[in-house]
């Protein structure tokens, strides 16, 4: 095994967190960074067009390509389940929608990790410093930062009548989902820039590689960290064939994200005794939350037949309608090439018992079977709602040692009574919305998942058919205290019981954001800098 070098801080995976991280800590002159990414760089055209997402997906050139275990919740059926393999992670490849949640998520972190800096009032401010947004600076929202934030530049009349429909049904109109209370309905910010996605690669790490202190490996497949005792000293990494050490002076960081990170820690030797053993590692440490708490967002994709109006089902079935969208998209920078999978959104509550919205749409000028799949030769628009805080776990565990295999993801949705109640009270409340005079003009017609479901155990078996991933898995590493024994990182980021290793990513979350999980990872990674960053200086 040869050597790649000594580092004062190696990090592991170039996604969101990864590129914050490797930005954030190379600022330091004095210390030195290895960013180490399993995919390679991102220069496909695809990736950086808006709508390439529908290449990037499922795509192995830039995705790890995941599936989920056959999951009873969703009738037996198994999912794909996509995580960014490239520079930039899953920002490169996803739905470029800027959210954050809502202010209860952070007080609840906060109180669950007894650390109050976790909390709404206190990573208000991280969110702007990072955020560059269209709207300027103000109370809730940063300019000037690395994270860009645009409104989204396209129109369609049947959003238009949608958006109306819901504050017909009672959600209020809103223009900003950002200001720690999301409630109503109005059109997603996203992260471009002047029609072009803006991913973490681009805002945080590409402007700075230029560092002499700041080292970027990709196409490195990291095999394991490298512990003495309890003490992390560096990674075991596969690349052309070779493996080769990276020697971490200070810290391990891991940043692989909610499928990455616990995979690793469990092929190193942290993680549920009894799972290690089973695949013949030794045990470094008895870790059992490793790998557990997996929470995600389950959408479940409701669609309607419509009249009198035009589609994208209609333009991207015709020669002429791609013709125009592309040449749209070449002379401009508009239209539905800079289409976000979803355009328009609503956060609204299933039912009385939530104190706060507790289901959010996702509404699409078109329809089809599944992602993928050929749009509908239809007109039709599709209204996904998905429950924003699922009391379903699950689960990602090692298959086999071989660091290239894929982990066991196993999300048990629909698990529990609450979330099979709030499923049938979100299909409900979409077909509330689709009956409301606004779209009356346009005879919606549903037929996803059909009106011929209505009680609650037929919606309840209804979403397992309809139901799928919107990419939001978090929680496989959450922050917590050590007397949780479903801990695995504690206020500060650093793995419970280890030495010089720390989890920086989506998977710390303790619960799941009241929204898209993306722009709360930079969150998270801005504020683990921090940490890094001060307790150096105090060791100093």
């Amino acid at each position: 095994m040869s050597l790649l070098g000594a580092f004062d801080y190696v990090i592991v995976g170039a996604g969101t967190a990864g590129c914050v991280l490797a930005n954030r800590l190379s600022a330091d002159p004095d210390v030195s960074v290895l960013l180490v990414e399993a995919g390679g760089r991102d220069g496909w055209i695809w990736i950086h067009i808006p709508v390439g997402y529908l290449y990037c997906i499922g795509n192995p050139r830039t995705d790890w390509c995941y599936r989920t275990e056959p999951d009873p919740g969703l009738n037996g059926r198994s999912i794909l389940y996509a995580r960014g393999k490239v520079l930039g992670g899953c920002s490169s490849i996803n739905a470029m929608l800027y959210l954050r949640g809502q202010a209860r998520d952070y007080d609840e972190w906060a109180r669950l990790a007894r650390d109050p800096s976790w909390s709404w009032a206190n990573v208000l401010p991280v969110f702007k410093r990072s955020e560059d947004s269209h709207r300027g600076a103000d109370a809730l929202h940063g300019a000037g930062g690395e994270w860009r934030v645009e409104r989204q530049r396209l129109s369609w009349e049947i959003l238009d009548a949608f958006r109306a429909a819901m504050v017909q049904a009672g959600i209020p109109p809103t223009d900003d989902f950002n200001g720690g209370d999301n409630h109503g309905a109005g059109f997603f910010e996203v992260n471009q820039r002047r029609g072009v996605r803006w991913s973490a690669s681009k805002g945080f790490l590409k402007p700075v590689l230029h560092r002499p202190n700041l080292t970027v490996v990709t196409d490195a497949l990291v095999e394991r960290v490298r512990l003495d005792g309890r003490r992390a000293t560096g990674i075991e990494l596969r690349r052309g064939g070779a493996t080769e050490f990276a020697a971490a002076r200070i810290e391990t960081i891991l940043a692989a994200g909610a499928i990455g990170s616990p995979q690793l820690l469990q092929l190193s030797g942290v993680g549920p005794g009894a799972l290690l053993q089973s695949h013949g590692i030794a045990v470094a440490h008895d870790l059992p939350g490793v790998g557990e708490n997996l929470q995600d967002h389950l959408q479940l994709r409701t669609a309607f037949k419509v009249q009198n109006v035009v589609t994208l089902n209609q333009r991207a079935n015709s020669l002429w309608g791609k013709a125009m969208m592309g040449l749209e998209y070449a002379l401009f920078r508009t239209g539905p090439l800079t289409m976000a999978p979803s355009q328009l959104g609503g956060f609204a509550r299933s039912s009385a018992a939530h104190a706060t919205p507790n289901v959010e749409f996702h509404v699409q000028p078109l329809s089809l079977d599944k992602f993928g799949d050929p749009l509908h030769p239809f007109p039709a628009f599709t209204a996904s709602v998905c429950n924003l805080r699922p009391t379903s776990r699950g689960h990602v565990r090692l298959q086999s040692a071989d660091p290239r295999a894929h982990p066991a993801i196993k999300p048990n949705y629909l698990s529990t009574a609450e979330d099979r109640r709030v499923a049938a009270e979100s299909l409900r409340l979409a077909r509330k919305v689709a009956a409301q005079p606004a779209l009356a003009r346009y005879r919606p017609s549903e037929f996803k998942p059909g009106p011929e479901f209505q009680s609650d155990d037929e919606l309840a078996q209804a979403a397992g058919d309809v139901g799928t991933t919107i990419f939001h898995p978090v929680g496989t590493c959450k922050m917590g205290v050590a007397d949780d024994r479903g801990a695995v990182v504690d206020a500060r980021l650093r793995v419970i019981g280890m030495e010089r290793l720390r989890v920086i990513d989506a998977s710390i979350m303790p619960t799941i954001t009241s929204g898209n999980t993306n722009s709360p990872t930079v969150m998270i990674a801005e504020r683990g800098a921090e940490l890094v960053r001060a307790d150096r200086a105090a060791r100093a």
